[in-house]
């Protein structure tokens, strides 16, 4: 049994390592991901994961999602 890691290109699997096989060797591929892929996440775990690194301050106003129109851009506030 040989132990292959392997990068995935978009297209096919390439060996990070020389694969001593003769050419036309049939063999069988069972996959285990070492590193979770992007399409398993959540969509939005990584903005909130973004969101986290930034601290509260009592200088952010509490209206500011829902009147971001005002603060972005200077629109008057809507009620």
């Amino acid at each position: 049994m040989i132990t292959l890691k392997a990068r995935f290109d978009g297209h096919v699997l390439v060996p990070q390592s020389p694969l001593r096989l003769p050419a036309g060797c049939e063999v069988e591929i069972s996959l285990t991901p070492l590193t979770p892929t992007a399409s398993a996440e959540r969509p939005l775990t990584a903005l909130a994961e973004v969101a986290q690194l930034f601290p509260d301050s009592a200088d952010y106003p509490a209206d500011a999602t829902a009147q971001h129109d005002h603060y972005l851009y200077g629109l008057p506030k809507r009620p």
